[in-house]
C-alpha cells in the first residue's frame, strides 16, 4: 500500500521526502501513520530498483534538498499495479482507498471500468463480520447495539460504494 502510494504521488509531482510523507499520511495515516523508519528505507529500495530517481536541488533557505521524482519503469509499475491490483488491494478498503486514489493515471476507461467490476464483485458477496455454521448474521441477530452499530455503519457504507460503483461503471462504459 505504501508503495503505490509513492508510487502515485510521484507520477503528479517531483516531491521531497518531507511533502511525500505528509501526502501519504493525508491519504494513508488516519488509519496507518508513516514513520520515517518505514518510508525512508522503502525509498532506498524503490531507487535502488529503479523506479525512483534522487536529484539533489538547493534549498529554499538553507540546506539542499533531496527531490524524488518516478522513472519509467516507475510509471510502467505504476500502471501495472493500477491495471492488475493484487486481490487484497480489492478486498481490503484501506488498500482500495489508496488504489482509488489513482485510478485515473489509468488512461484507458476499460482498464479503469474493469479494476471496478473486480471490487463490485467483490462487494455484492455475501459476507458479514460474523456467521452461525455457515449462515452470515446480521444486525438484527444482536442484542449488542455495539454490534448492532457496526453492520448498519458497514451496510450503509457498502450501499453508497455500489452506488457510486455502478454511476462510475455506465459512465465509463460510455467512454470506452
Amino acid at each position: 500500500m505504501l508503495e503505490l502510494a509513492v508510487l502515485g504521488f510521484l507520477y503528479d509531482a517531483q516531491l521531497h521526502g518531507y511533502d511525500l510523507r505528509r501526502r501519504i499520511a493525508a491519504l494513508t495515516g488516519h488509519v496507518r501513520p508513516i514513520a520515517d523508519g518505514t518510508l525512508y528505507p522503502l525509498l532506498k529500495r524503490m531507487e535502488a530498483a529503479g523506479l525512483l530517481h534522487r536529484e539533489l536541488q538547493p534549498g529554499q533557505v538553507a540546506a539542499p534538498r533531496h527531490m524524488l521524482s518516478l522513472t519509467a519503469a516507475g510509471k510502467q509499475d505504476l500502471l501495472k499495479r493500477l491495471r492488475e491490483p493484487d486481490e487484497l488491494f480489492v478486498t481490503d478498503e484501506n488498500r482500495w482507498f489508496t488504489l482509488l486514489a489513482f485510478l485515473r493515471h489509468l488512461d484507458d476507461p476499460a482498464q479503469q471500468a474493469a479494476v471496478l467490476r473486480r471490487r463490485l464483485r467483490f462487494l455484492t458477496q455475501p459476507a458479514s463480520f460474523f456467521w452461525d455454521e455457515g449462515r452470515p448474521l446480521r444486525a438484527a441477530d444482536f442484542d449488542d447495539p455495539f454490534r448492532q452499530g457496526l453492520f448498519t455503519i458497514a451496510t450503509a457504507t457498502t450501499r453508497t460504494e455500489l452506488e457510486w460503483l455502478r454511476q462510475t461503471l455506465v459512465a465509463l462504459e460510455a467512454q470506452a
